[in-house]
Order: structure tokens, then C-alpha cells, then sequence
């Protein structure tokens, strides 16, 4: 299946590894030129490197209010233009609500929110009729998750923003969409499932209440996403996609 991703260009943030890099690297594999992100230079200049000359590497904080512009910048001026961005941060700290702290709230706020408000309102301007913005969120956006307070504090509230956002440029073209990560075996899911203090166990346990009893893996999501944001999806707008193996009660 031609997915048309052939020459078109993307923004992917925190993409140095686990599930923004599998997405990049499922875009690039299909075609397409990838604008990818990390805390630091050096460490998006390498992931760009394992990916070939149709990806570059910048280095940008999500929470910084210059990075927006600065990655549409780069994408035009590196591959020509802008086609679609996915937005992908790492997870805000575990805690509970009595133990989260003021301070982690106000950081994960400034990254996890508003710069993905912020990335999703300088990528509109920028991108035409077929252009399309994805949000990487959580199955917390549907359920709180135990452990994950700020979390489920934030997330399903990026939704609600998604899916007005999607209203809004639904008449310019532009698709706007969240995907929801289940338990997907990367570096987070295993200091996740460290906190139980078995590490081994929680996974087990964890994996037995999936419908496919076991974790995801990142190219599994990248591949999803990578569909997602290509053309070959260019009617799927304003959801919310689960990719949790069935993991989520609901329908």
C-alpha cells in the first residue's frame, strides 16, 4: 500500500527514542523527511544520523516558546516545507496528588500542555489543504491512570484542545488527531513498572489484563502513527486512537 508519504515533511518532537523515533523512523523508511527533536543537539543530531539524509536533527525543548517556530524554520529551510507534525513528550513524573509537587506540575504544564499548544497553533500557519497534527497522549485521556496524576490532569485536557483544534482547521483541510499509547515496551513503560519494585512481575501482571497478553512495541506504534499522518488516512480526523493491544474497556 502506497501510504503517499513520498517527499512530504514532518516535524516529530522528542524523537531521539521510543515512540517519536519509531514514528520517525516508520516515515522516513516510507519516503518522507523528518524534522526530529531532543532536549539536546547532540542527542537529535545522532538520532537524525541513524536515520539517513532525509532526517535532521534539532535540538528544542517543547516547553521553550521559541522551538515552534525555530522547527518550522528548519523544516522549510532543510527539506523545502511542512506537511504535518506529530507532538511527543516525554512522561510528566509518576506521583500522587498529594505528593506531586507544585514545581512538577508548573514544569509539566510548560511542556506537556502549553508547548504542545504552542507547536500545534506555529504548525497550522504554516502547513495547507492535506496537512495534518498529531498529538501523542494516553489511555489517560480516557482513564485515569494509578500513579499518573499529573497525567490524567493534563491529558485529557490536550484532547479537548485536539479535538477543538480539529473543528477549527477541518474547513482549511488540515486533520488534527490523537494517538493514545497503551503499555508500549520502551525506556518509560520499564521505570514505570520498576516502581512496583518487580519489575518483571508488574509487566506480567500488567500484560494479562491486555486482550493480546502482551506489551506493544515501539515500531508497532510507529508504524500506526505513520500511518496516521500520511495521506492514505486523509478522512480520519478529530480521533482519539487507542494502540493499547485492546486494553481499553470502553468501544
Amino acid at each position: 500500500m502506497d501510504l503517499g508519504l513520498t517527499d512530504r515533511t514532518y516535524i516529530v518532537t522528542g524523537a531521539t527514542r521510543g515512540l517519536g523515533h519509531a514514528t520517525a523512523s516508520a516515515l522516513v523508511a516510507d519516503g518522507a523527511n523528518v524534522v526530529l527533536t531532543g532536549r539536546t543537539e547532540e542527542a537529535a543530531t545522532d538520532a537524525a544520523k541513524q536515520l539517513g539524509p532525509r532526517a535532521h536533527g534539532v535540538g528544542a525543548d517543547n516547553a521553550d516558546p521559541a522551538a515552534a517556530q525555530r522547527l518550522v524554520d528548519a523544516a522549510r529551510d532543510r527539506f523545502g516545507g511542512l506537511d504535518g507534525i506529530l507532538i511527543s513528550v516525554g512522561g510528566p513524573p509518576p506521583g500522587s496528588a498529594a505528593s506531586n509537587t507544585d514545581e512538577q506540575w508548573q514544569a509539566a504544564f510548560d511542556s506537556v500542555f502549553l508547548g504542545a499548544v504552542r507547536l500545534a497553533r506555529t504548525a497550522a500557519q504554516a502547513l495547507g489543504e492535506g496537512g495534518v497534527i498529531g498529538f501523542v497522549l494516553s489511555g489517560s485521556v480516557h482513564e485515569p491512570i494509578p500513579g499518573l496524576t499529573i497525567s490524567n490532569g493534563l491529558r485529557p485536557g490536550l484532547a479537548g484542545f485536539a479535538k477543538s483544534l480539529s473543528v477549527e482547521l477541518g474547513p482549511q483541510g488540515i486533520r488534527v488527531l490523537g494517538v493514545l499509547p497503551g503499555r508500549i515496551a520502551t525506556d518509560r513503560m520499564q521505570q514505570l513498572d520498576e516502581l512496583s519494585g518487580d519489575a518483571e512481575a508488574s509487566r506480567a501482571r500488567n500484560a494479562a489484563t491486555i486482550p493480546l497478553r502482551r506489551y506493544g512495541t515501539p515500531e508497532e506504534f510507529g508504524r500506526t502513527a505513520a500511518f496516521l499522518l500520511s495521506p492514505a488516512a486523509s478522512y480520519v480526523n478529530g480521533v482519539m486512537l487507542p494502540i493499547d493491544g485492546g486494553a481499553r474497556h470502553g468501544f
